[in-house]
């Protein structure tokens, strides 16, 4: 499986590269958009700022082919901030628009609890048997809190707490948006990573139906 891997300027790649690769995937690095759009599978990971990333992706180009590919429900997997990534906005960055797939803004950690997150936490199902629970490596000040919206959308949906639930991660079909960072969370985020996989290599690379409409 050959996986494109977007370039946004404010991510670090190496370990995104090296889990795949584990996986027996066969990785690019990339900021062309055209590269992005007819990938069979995409990782946008991110680590920093909400308005950075945002920005770069208008540089570059990507806003579109990214949107394109995750409301087609083509095999996407979103990372960390690349997760905050889908939604409208973010406090942290008034003004900055997300990719708009989420209609939700990411809120900051209250400063009741330690900002960042930082280090492991118990993920588990929001409801049904999605994922299996297991233990993932944070690095977050912001997080998505309404877990409604996400069910609401069709999305299945992991929590852990930190100050109350917040979205770990999510997933409909082939995309996957992870709030941590699979790649650094042992054998159990590989696992998921490994079951993404799975998806795009045996279901087909383009999407041949009507879009999926945001959540």
């Amino acid at each position: 499986m050959d996986v494109a891997i977007v370039r946004t300027g404010v991510a670090n790649t190496a370990s995104v590269v090296a889990c795949l690769q584990r996986l027996g995937a066969k990785c690019r690095i990339t900021e062309d958009p055209r590269e992005i759009e007819q990938a069979a599978a995409a990782v946008l990971p991110g680590v920093g700022s909400f308005r950075a990333a945002s920005e770069r992706l208008d540089e570059l180009g990507l806003r579109e082919p990214l949107r394109d590919r995750i409301l087609a429900g083509r095999p996407t997997l979103c990372v960390c901030l690349g997760m905050q990534l889908l939604a409208d906005a973010s406090e942290e960055a008034s003004g900055a628009p997300g990719l708009g797939i989420l209609p939700v803004t990411v809120r900051r950690f209250p400063d009741r609890v330690k900002r960042p997150q930082l280090g492991w936490n118990l993920v588990r199902p929001a409801a049904g048997d999605w994922p299996e629970p297991g233990h993932a490596y944070f690095a977050n000040s912001y997080r998505v809190d309404d877990v409604e919206a996400m069910q609401r959308g069709g999305w299945e949906v992991a929590i852990a707490d930190h100050a109350g639930p917040f979205v770990a991660a999510i997933r409909k079909g082939r995309v996957l948006a992870c709030q941590f960072h699979p790649e650094l969370s042992g054998a159990w985020g590989e696992s998921l990573v490994g079951a993404w996989l799975g998806t795009a290599a045996t279901e087909p690379d383009k999407a041949t139906g009507r879009k999926e409409a945001r959540c």
